[in-house]
């Protein structure tokens, strides 16, 4: 750890590798990539993230190689044949990314009933502003 970190600073590099894992495409790749003793094609990769391009996928293994927490495989091959596995740095992030995953599960119907309220409220509040310009009007 740096002596001086400040994640509060925007020159500060803990917040450049805060905002890499905090990604929501490499918590999945990482999720993915779990397994020890497995490798994956990106093909199986973009297969089993739903939702993800495959130039977002190709873009988050480039970042998450970058920053070592990925390695990548090209076998000689026609066409290559290319692997992806996590690496020692990357496996380190399976635990608390697992937290974070089981945050989620053990929290989603309070979250979801959180945005229900605060989407009926916003309804009722914009409704109650309508009103007001209508009445305004009226007035005038």
């Amino acid at each position: 750890m740096q002596p001086h970190s400040n994640i509060f600073l925007a020159t500060c590099t803990s917040r450049q590798v805060l905002h890499l894992i905090a990604d929501q495409w490499t918590a999945l790749v990482m999720y993915a990539l779990e397994d020890k003793d497995s490798t994956k094609r990106f093909s199986q990769l973009l297969t089993q993230i739903d939702g993800i391009s495959k130039k977002m996928l190709s873009q988050t293994l480039r970042d998450m190689e970058r920053n070592g927490l990925v390695q990548r495989v090209v076998y000689p091959a026609v066409p290559p044949h290319v692997e992806y596995s996590l690496t020692p740095l990357g496996q380190t992030l399976i635990e608390p990314i697992t937290a974070l995953r089981k945050w989620a599960e053990e929290h989603l119907d309070e979250v979801k009933e959180a945005r229900i309220k605060h989407n009926q409220t916003e309804h009722i509040s914009i409704q109650e502003q309508v009103a007001s310009l209508v009445q305004q009007r009226e007035q005038h």
